[in-house]
């Protein structure tokens, strides 16, 4: 298995990276989007993540040079259903270091950037609409716990 971080201080300086919008822009990657969930959620409800990541990311993305427009920058849909999908991840491993379960995840189908497609068609996941707001899929029912 690819070990992504070395132990949980490193996903933790990803983390603190994303907030104070530090983190360089070539660690913002698939793994980096997971790792930053992953640690948020082991030290907050996801009630409170879902309300606090949003407007970190588009502050990060703002920071690093990134619009956050129609086509690009910030995902209200794909934000929502990695968090929720990442929130299940994590409770089936809650026992394992925080850097084992980025390292899991990133193993499993949630690693893989297209897994989102099972859910939504690609047209309805890239529309302005899913950007902007959550929008429920179309090819099958997204029930987080089957997705992780």
């Amino acid at each position: 298995m690819t070990r992504h971080f070395p132990d949980d201080a490193a996903v933790a300086r990803l983390g603190f990276g994303l907030i104070d919008r530090s983190l360089p822009k070539a660690e913002w990657t698939h793994a980096g989007h997971f790792a930053a969930a992953l640690w948020l959620l082991r030290h907050e409800p996801e009630a409170v993540v879902r309300r606090r990541m949003p407007p970190m990311i588009r502050a990060y993305n703002e920071a690093t040079g990134v619009a956050n427009t129609d086509d690009g920058g910030y995902h209200e849909t794909i934000t929502l259903a990695s968090i929720a999908a990442a929130r299940a991840f994590l409770e089936a491993r809650a026992s394992l270091p925080l850097h084992e379960v980025v390292d899991a995840l990133m193993a499993s189908r949630l690693g893989r950037p297209d897994w989102l497609l099972a859910f939504w068609s690609k047209d309805r996941l890239f529309s302005v609409e899913a950007r902007r707001s959550w929008i429920e899929p179309d090819l099958a029912v997204f029930d987080p716990a089957q997705a992780a």
